[in-house]
């Protein structure tokens, strides 16, 4: 299967993309900005972009691919993959389970109903926990780490969206603040402020869909410096909690690893093949991509993607 999936990825043409072009725009329309972060409420509704890529050298793109967006939760896989080769397996889930959530991605109550240990490295309380394993001594220099590394692994070009950062600086933070006092009674945490300083920072690392393609080859194809045990730590875990509470529906229609971001982004591993990222900005009510998700169902669909596909 894994054979036949990378020659079916590889067969995939810019031509292919734009048969559903007009039909992945026109299903976005049913989603909505989220309006809770103002730059992102402003953002223009109808960008779509979309690159498949198979090695460092080789892709195929199509729409906007030059449109820079914030990664949101984009980076928590990222974030996980870090922090599995610097400071390994059981540092990471001594403190954070692999059980996939059946709330929001922000639940308290969930938290609350868990006794502080976040449910996955996913959701907003594993992810919240996990930056405060990143090195550095300020929340600039952890974020600064996590960049660099994901930069020269990858072969990328991440940067931090200041203004974005302003943005969700602006909000105040409760929901966050919230699961961060949880963490701490529980003895997850110490330095609140340190903690959710950093997971805003990482959160507002921005890049191009091309960006987020080469961030998926990192757990897609063998790296000489991750190993296949944490690339497939990671992508389990994207298959079975990288929606939120969508995810086992995604895992039976779709059946590939995802990651999704509140910004529209959406990222695909099909293993020992290559990636699919795809932005479209407009997000259910879950906080998915409309618009990736319909263009990604009807890619893997087609060209027989899924890691079920027995044929």
């Amino acid at each position: 299967m894994l054979l036949n999936a990378h020659n079916h990825l590889k067969s995939i043409t810019t031509d292919h993309l734009q048969q559903w072009l007009t039909a992945t725009q026109l299903q976005a329309q049913s989603g909505k900005l989220p309006t809770y972060i103002p730059v992102l409420s402003q953002i223009q509704p109808d960008l779509l972009a979309v690159t498949i890529q198979t090695n460092s050298s080789s892709s195929v793109e199509l729409g906007d691919v030059a449109k820079p967006f914030v990664l949101m939760s984009l980076i928590k896989p990222f974030l996980l993959l870090f922090l599995l080769v610097r400071v390994g397996h059981e540092a990471v889930f001594s403190r954070v389970g692999i059980t996939p959530s059946d709330q929001s991605f922000h639940s308290i109550a969930q938290l609350s109903s868990d006794r502080g240990r976040p449910r996955n490295p996913m959701i907003n309380s594993g992810a919240i926990f996990l930056a405060s394993l990143l090195p550095g001594n300020s929340p600039t220099s952890r974020c600064e780490s996590l960049r660099y590394w994901l930069n020269q692994s990858a072969g990328c070009n991440l940067i931090l969206d200041e203004e974005m950062l302003s943005s969700v600086r602006s909000l105040g933070n409760e929901t966050n603040r919230s699961i961060a006092n949880l963490l701490k009674c529980a003895g997850y945490l110490d330095d609140i402020d340190l903690v959710i300083e950093t997971y805003n920072q990482i959160c507002c690392l921005s890049g191009t869909v091309v960006d987020l393609a080469r961030l998926g080859l990192l757990i897609a194809l063998p790296h000489p410096i991750i190993s296949f045990q944490d690339q497939h730590i990671v992508n389990s875990l994207m298959m079975t909690c990288g929606l939120y509470e969508s995810s086992s529906e995604y895992a039976m229609r779709i059946g590939l690893p995802i990651k999704s971001g509140v910004s529209g982004g959406l990222i695909a591993i099909v293993p020992k093949a290559g990636a699919i990222a795809i932005y479209s900005p407009a997000i259910d009510e879950t906080g998915n991509s409309v618009g990736g998700l319909f263009l990604l169902e009807q890619l893997v669909h087609v060209h027989k993607l899924s890691l079920f596909q027995t044929g």
